[in-house]
């Protein structure tokens, strides 16, 4: 006996045209099997759901920004999802104006979301700086900029140079950049972006210098350049505090903060005083400079402050055949940040002119803006800002900090 999908009598009701008594009963499953199959043609199939904000936000979550591996969702680079009759329309936000994957995460989007039920087109708008942050949060936290604190384990290494043409680059971009030069004991940061004191205040706070679109705030405008500041940490603490709240720093999208050397009190008033959305760890490609930057990035971790990444400073030094000389050693960097389960994010090549612009005051993103130095710098800016950016919506509610006695 054979399981029929229809009975005769369903085939019959359905398919009147030739009585089924009159067929052979050999071919009668046969039969039975076709008009099954006519049936299930002309059933209705079910209407499709329409698509809404939240399913599309769905879609999208698996699309990966190529810059950080990260998703586009997660980064919150998706905003202002519309849907219409099945036409979806949403923006992309990101730092650079020159962001190097548009096309690649147009592709994907678009590729994505044509293939769900429901969706007939796709929009894709993009703009330029992460735009206010996701509805229900409080407007002071908008106003709020990404706070980028650069370290080194030890001093000697490039940090300030790095901070410098860091918050140059992220200027390039249009951003509203400021540099504090936290480094209390022995400020340069003044020194290297060419200003010798800032400009007169209207109001009662301090007023900040300002050059290459940077904001800037050194203890180098407030004393002699060789007058010593032999300060214990309160005074320190007082000090960073004031360069934080009482400078009319305006809106900004960062703050970058150049830190002193070492692990001491500037760091621990800093995470105390404001909340920090990432560090950057520089360092040289030698082992003694990555043991003393490690000692940097574990306080980053002790304060509970985000490691953006590592970046290695002085990489290797070019040559007129065009060899490459490892005048530090080589992958430094890559070997500290793979030891501490951090990101890599780039080398920046020796070059001459870093310190001719420093000493002079205008930073070799500005003196020489192709050189391979400066294209490194820029390239580690743009990542960071990235990192730095997708690192907002995730900071802790409270910094514990363990003082030993």
């Amino acid at each position: 006996m054979y399981a029929l999908p229809i009975t005769i009598g369903e085939a019959q009701q359905h398919f009147a045209v030739v009585p089924l008594t009159t067929i052979p009963r050999n071919d009668v499953y046969t039969v039975c099997i076709t008009l099954h199959n006519l049936l299930s043609m002309f059933k209705r199939k079910p209407k499709p759901q329409p698509i809404t904000a939240e399913k599309v936000l769905s879609l999208l979550a698996p699309v990966q920004d190529p810059q950080t591996g990260k998703s586009i969702v997660d980064l919150n680079m998706v905003h202002d999802v519309q849907t219409t009759d099945g036409n979806v329309e949403f923006t992309v936000a990101v730092a650079d104006p020159n962001y190097p994957y548009q096309k690649v995460v147009d592709r994907e989007s678009r590729l994505t979301l044509m293939g769900a039920d429901g969706v007939n087109g796709v929009k894709i708008n993009w703009m330029v700086n992460m735009p206010p942050s996701p509805e229900g949060e409080a407007d002071a936290a908008q106003n709020e900029p990404t706070i980028i604190a650069v370290a080194s384990g030890k001093g000697g290494v490039g940090k300030s140079t790095v901070a410098v043409n860091l918050s140059v680059a992220l200027a390039e971009t249009g951003a509203r950049v400021g540099l504090l030069d936290a480094d209390i004991y022995g400020p340069n940061c003044n020194i290297m972006m060419g200003v010798e004191r800032p400009r007169p205040s209207q109001v009662k706070k301090m007023a900040p210098a300002e050059n290459f679109g940077v904001k800037i705030m050194s203890m180098g405008f407030l004393v002699k350049p060789d007058q010593p500041l032999v300060w214990r940490g309160p005074m320190l603490h007082s000090a960073i505090r004031e360069f934080l709240e009482e400078v009319e720093w305006g809106e900004l999208d960062y703050l970058v903060i150049d830190l002193p050397p070492g692990t001491g009190d500037a760091q621990l008033s800093l995470a105390q005083t404001t909340t920090l959305t990432g560090g950057v760890i520089v360092t040289l490609p030698q082992e003694v400079s990555q043991a003393d930057a490690r000692r940097g990035l574990e306080m980053f971790n002790q304060l509970n402050v985000p490691i953006i990444g590592v970046v290695e400073n002085m990489s290797y030094l070019a040559l007129p055949n065009g060899e490459r000389m490892d005048v530090f050693g080589a992958g430094g960097g890559q070997i500290l940040a793979d030891a501490a389960g951090v990101d890599y994010i780039g080398g920046i090549p020796m070059d001459p002119n870093v310190r001719i612009g420093g000493d002079s005051g205008t930073p070799i993103m500005v003196a020489h803006p192709t050189s391979e130095a400066a294209k490194a710098m820029r390239a580690i800016a743009l990542d960071v800002a990235a990192r730095a950016d997708a690192l907002r919506g995730d900071q802790p509610d409270a910094i514990q900090i363990e003082v030993i006695e």
